[in-house]
């Protein structure tokens, strides 16, 4: 089958589709910042991206500085005068900075959106490379866009959520504007009645403890399993390879019980010890996986000149693989570290003390109707800054964590 486009209309349609979606977000934006009852103009946006997309193609100008400027000013000016000249606010129910504001960010996102997606197309014909090539960069930044929206859409609404008082929820639920107005210790009283009044703090600590004891308990055996499974012959091998991962495909909810009885013979169910015996009991076998692909891809001669220089094997795994593994450790320690963050089936179970409880389970003793709702949010974003942070900071790690080892030479 024979794909042609032509350039003119790969034009009209990058840019109605770009500037239209760009003010549904907009609009949307400022519905939710301020609460405000605006209607979204979808047709100014399409005749506004069709002519400015028809303009360019037909110019085709190059993509300088001034050239960006002329583009993204024309764009406002054509947003401006085909909704007639209230772009986002027929009614006056927002100030005019932020109408204007608004306009110039759906402008400039347009512009820059639809011109991307014209690159190497010209007002003629298109061949089917060059049309494949234009409905991809079409539809993936489409896609792209709305994939982050999405993903960035539920922590939006529970930070500004945090962040209005108890009355202004009651009112109206779906108004998640801000007043600034307001003093520091007024936008963040949900915070800072947490750490007075429920004390999160003591939460906070009681998951620091029970996560990071579960990443070194997980690492310090782990380490030396996956590297045995990796590098030593014995019988069996191939079994204990092939079946690591049985463990981890079993629900949590099936060891739930016996757990809750045997815990409870023992003294272990409503202590912090329990957790941390649990917690590495489900973490090693998916640790002992991803180290295991990782240390087969190292060269067995490094193996063979340590023990040539009469190292044991204990000190060829902390001299010569561990030193090898960082990406590889600080993936899994990553990994670790937001499972037993994030656990809450366990320590619903077995934490009875409130002064034993860990974040995720202080969260859920908040969902009740004697405590406000911004509280409730607050609380998830404490629990999620942490993860979040440490996720960012080692990012580059887990990446080359994760791949490091799947190609074996």
């Amino acid at each position: 089958m024979k794909i042609w486009m032509h350039g003119i209309f790969g034009a009209i349609l990058a840019g109605s589709l770009w500037t239209c979606f760009w003010q549904i977000i907009v609009t949307t934006i400022l519905v939710i910042s301020t609460g405000a009852a605006i209607s979204i103009q979808t047709g100014p946006s399409v005749l506004a991206g069709a002519t400015l997309g028809l303009i360019a193609i037909l110019l085709r100008a190059k993509r300088c500085m001034s050239h960006h400027f002329l583009g993204c000013t024309t764009m406002a000016a054509f947003l401006w005068a085909f909704s007639l000249a209230t772009p986002f606010d027929p009614s006056g129910l927002l100030p005019d900075w932020q109408s204007w504001v608004s306009l110039l960010i759906v402008a400039v996102l347009s512009w820059f959106c639809f011109t991307s997606v014209l690159k190497n197309i010209s007002p003629t014909v298109q061949n089917r490379y060059v049309s494949e090539q234009f409905y991809l960069r079409l539809f993936w930044g489409l896609g792209l866009v709305i994939f982050i929206l999405i993903v960035i859409a539920p922590f939006y609404v529970m930070v500004m959520t945090s962040l209005k008082s108890q009355q202004s929820l009651l009112a109206n639920p779906l108004d998640l504007s801000i007043n600034m107005d307001a003093g520091v210790t007024v936008l963040f009283r949900s915070y800072i009645e947490l750490f007075t009044e429920y004390n999160f703090g003591l939460l906070l600590m009681n998951s620091s403890l029970v996560s990071v004891s579960t990443v070194l308990i997980t690492l310090l055996f782990s380490i030396p399993g996956a590297y045995a499974v990796a590098k030593l012959q014995f019988p069996g091998r191939n079994l204990l390879s092939g079946s690591v991962l049985l463990i981890y495909l079993i629900p949590a909810i099936i060891l739930v019980i016996p757990l809750y009885a045997v815990f409870s013979q023992l003294g272990l169910r409503n202590s912090l010890i329990g957790l941390c015996m649990v917690y590495p009991a489900t973490t090693i076998p998916v640790a002992l996986y991803m180290f295991q692909g990782y240390f087969a891809g190292l060269p067995s001669e490094l193996d063979d000149a340590g023990l040539m220089d009469g190292l044991t094997r204990w000190q060829i795994i902390l001299k010569i693989a561990v030193p090898l593994s960082k990406p590889a450790i600080a993936s899994v320690a990553l990994y670790v570290f937001m499972i037993a963050w994030n656990e809450f089936l366990f320590a619903f179970m077995f934490l009875d003390d409130i002064k034993l409880f860990t974040l995720s389970r202080g969260i859920v003793s908040l969902n009740s109707s004697e405590v406000p709702r911004e509280h409730l949010m607050a609380g998830a974003v404490i629990a999620t800054i942490p993860v979040l942070l440490l996720f960012l900071w080692f990012e580059k790690f887990l990446v080359a964590g994760l791949t490091s080892g799947s190609v074996k030479g």
